[in-house]
């Protein structure tokens, strides 16, 4: 297959990305007008209609909004409807609710809104992958584009999925991809596995009895008992969890008593954290431990602990097939050493986890990052931005799923 030559710094082969290329400043306008208006989700009211009204210019057959809430999904029917393959492909719409430090045109225009993740790019490779699907109609089936609100803690997969989305769209498969900064432009990472970790939340209530900082052998003392809690907690993986396994206990908060009273003991204290796994039955185990291990140590003072444990998203897992589809697609898109077909894990989490409980499919990392340049700064950063380079592969790597997965029969 041919190369295709290009102003980019790395080489991408086919038609689709040559296609594609060439309305990469419409794209870069989208992005860059999206970040310039972040909403938190399903507050995505101005996103969901700048990418409707982007759909509709793109010439896709049908335009739905308001699923899960302020969702949006394209149809993109093939050139030929032969196999009756359905396929999915997924972008994420919100933004953080955190101050951007940034200081180019297109920073937050909304205080104490950025996208500081992502998602802007997300947004705009997807529409630019409807368009050219829209356009060219290569391949034989229906193309089902999903444009997801409240990635970012609010389980905005789940809202869709329970609105009706695949009973709406029963798609066969469905794709993710998400920018990975710690990767150059030009590469792409998935595995047959898990790619993200289940993110549970742990609040942890210690209830003692208050009293006088001077007598404290007249209390029982929440906050003597907090600080065993926390030391005994991270024994839980070192002593529980197989070596072979993973798990990540943090607690990453604590509320107790008032900084303007230095000799009042408190009644209560409560600390909040999260824990990260990849399998159900380490996700179990954790739960099962900490309740146990904080209910112990806190009689062993006098007090009581209770651990109210919520199991907010499920982990990332790919399934092998799909992974392995993906893998190919991005290996004729930019070549076999630009494939990292075996990217270790991120303890971090993602809602997509929803979708692959239901459909088969695979999440994919994108790189971006230029070693201290363009989109090197990590997720989650007040000075993150989304490198624009890339907007033409990810359409491209979005087609090439639908292409490749729904491929023209001979006529």
């Amino acid at each position: 297959m041919k190369t295709i030559d290009s102003p980019y710094r790395w080489k991408a082969r086919g038609r689709a990305f040559a296609h594609i290329a060439q309305y990469h400043p419409e794209l870069t306008a989208l992005r860059r007008d999206l970040h310039a208006h972040p909403e938190l989700g399903f507050e995505e009211h101005y996103t969901a209609g700048r990418v409707a009204q982007a759909l509709q210019l793109c010439g896709v057959d049908e335009v739905h909004t308001g699923i899960g809430r302020t969702g949006v999904v394209a149809v993109v029917r093939g050139r030929q409807s032969t196999s009756g393959r359905m396929l999915g492909l997924r972008a994420d719409m919100d933004a953080l609710p955190m101050a951007e430090h940034n200081d180019f045109a297109w920073k937050s225009t909304t205080s104490g809104l950025m996208h500081g993740c992502g998602h802007d790019g997300h947004t705009a490779m997807l529409v630019g992958a409807a368009r050219y699907l829209a356009e060219t109609r290569q391949f034989d089936g229906t193309a089902v584009l999903i444009f997801q609100p409240g990635e970012e803690g609010y389980a905005g997969a789940r809202a869709m999925i329970q609105d009706g989305l695949f009973e709406r769209f029963p798609v066969d498969a469905v794709y993710g991809m998400h920018n990975w900064p710690a990767m150059r432009p030009g590469t792409v990472g998935i595995n047959p596995g898990p790619m993200m970790a289940a993110a549970d939340r742990i609040t942890i209530t210690i209830t003692g009895r208050g009293g006088h900082g001077a007598h404290p052998y007249n209390t029982v003392d929440p906050v003597l008992v907090a600080g065993h809690i926390i030391t005994a907690v991270q024994s839980i993986v070192s002593r529980n969890v197989r070596p072979v396994e993973s798990a990540v206990i943090s607690l990453c908060a604590m509320r107790a008593g008032e900084l303007s009273a230095m000799s009042v003991i408190p009644d209560t204290v409560t600390l909040v954290g999260t824990v990260r796994t990849f399998s159900a039955a380490v996700q179990a185990l954790v739960e099962r431990r900490l309740t146990e291990l904080c209910g112990a140590v806190a009689t062993g003072f006098g007090a009581t602990a209770t651990v109210h444990y919520e199991r907010s998203y499920p982990a990332t897992i790919n399934t092998p097939a799909e992974a392995h589809f993906a893998a190919d697609v991005a290996t004729r898109l930019l070549g076999a050493e630009h494939v990292v077909r075996d990217l270790e894990p991120s303890m971090g989490a993602e809602d997509f986890s929803f979708m692959l409980q239901v459909k088969p499919g695979a999440y994919l990392r994108i790189g971006q990052g230029d070693e201290n340049g363009v989109g090197s700064c990590f997720l989650h950063n007040s000075r993150y931005d989304f490198n624009d380079e890339i907007l033409p592969l990810g359409s491209a790597l979005h087609a090439g799923l639908v292409e490749q997965g729904m491929p023209l029969s001979a006529e």
